[in-house]
């Protein structure tokens, strides 16, 4: 017999056993003799035989395959963070012989993952964004499906792997505190994500540790559209700040732009940085100083999480992966 493209029905008539007998041998599930086991296993060895997909699961009572949920109301320049984690995501996910299914979600709808848990096309989901009160995150642990966070949570059960952004975005406030500069305007967006509140915190850590105040006249948050942003700008300019925080690179993409078209000048006129850097933001002049985070292993750690959840192996609650802040021009 070649060994090339062997069968599960293969394997029994050349061992004389049923097929359910190979079945039970490879899924270690079942009444099966333990000499019988070994030599089927013996077998397979020797002739490297490979289940297919279909057969490990139905010997398995799995599909490997994994959901991916994205949100389907992510800017143009967030696009790159995405497709940097779910390229993280898919290396781990093929390495194990897991496929994945891509899932959009608009907000509070989350239709189509209900969909896909209902009709078991998958064995566990991987959230690319989390919310304050997350709709997807009360779903899921109700029907007990395996799920982690790739970003942070409020509810305590949920698996979630994230960078430090609080530290990081504490760090960068400090360096901008320490060169004396007081009158700084923050510009976040929407407050409903967990990101952006704890972007926020990290900031006010930072002022609370230089025994400084953050000015609620000075903080512009839900930011969610050009105009919104534009119109924070200007508040922020005839307040005289001295520097811009932008909470993301979206955000800090448009107050380059609204600068540019104002003829103000950075880092004369007022300093700029950001909380989350991007290829948007790295072929500015002047460049930005921002905080940089490897979103490729954010998806790497939160798929191997994911992937030992469905194994049944206990992972730690909260895993914090690190950062670089990235001084520039902007800021001098």
């Amino acid at each position: 017999m070649s060994d090339k493209n062997i069968t599960i029905s293969d394997v029994a008539e050349a061992l004389g056993v049923s097929k359910t007998t190979v079945s039970r041998a490879i899924s270690g599930k079942g009444r099966i003799g333990e000499e019988t086991r070994q030599k089927v296993l013996s077998y397979i060895e020797e002739h490297d035989y490979k289940p297919n997909v279909i057969a490990k699961s139905l010997a398995q009572s799995k599909t490997f395959n994994i959901c991916v949920v994205m949100p389907g109301d992510y800017a143009l320049v967030d696009l790159p963070f995405f497709q940097e984690a779910i390229m993280g995501i898919q290396e781990i996910a093929g390495m194990m012989e897991y496929d994945i299914l891509l899932c959009i979600s608009q907000g509070d709808d989350i239709t189509s993952l209900k969909r896909i848990i209902m009709n078991r096309k998958v064995d566990g989901v991987v959230l690319l964004r989390t919310f304050v009160d997350d709709p997807q995150v009360k779903f899921l642990a109700e029907k007990n499906i395996p799920f982690v966070a790739a970003g942070s949570s409020q509810y305590k059960s949920v698996k979630q792997i994230d960078h430090d952004h609080e530290t990081a975005c504490r760090e960068l406030t400090s360096i901008i505190l320490m060169r004396g500069l007081r009158n700084i305007a923050i510009l976040g967006g929407n407050e409903n994500y967990v990101v952006n509140q704890t972007r926020l915190r990290g900031v006010e850590d930072a002022y609370e540790q230089f025994g400084a105040k953050l000015e609620q006249t000075n903080l512009f948050m839900n930011l969610e559209s050009k105009s919104f942003i534009e119109k924070a700008v200007d508040d922020a300019l005839s307040q005289n700040a001295d520097c811009i925080l932008c909470m993301d690179d979206a955000i800090c993409s448009h107050v380059l732009r609204k600068l540019r078209q104002d003829h103000v000048k950075i880092p004369d006129d007022v300093k700029i940085a950001s909380f989350y850097n991007s290829s948007v933001l790295e072929n500015n002049i002047p460049s930005i100083t921002s905080l940089s985070f490897d979103a490729r292993e954010l998806g790497m750690t939160a798929c191997k999480n994911l992937l030992s959840q469905i194994d049944g192996v206990e992972v730690p609650r909260r895993t914090l992966l690190s950062y670089e802040v990235v001084l520039k021009e902007s800021t001098k």
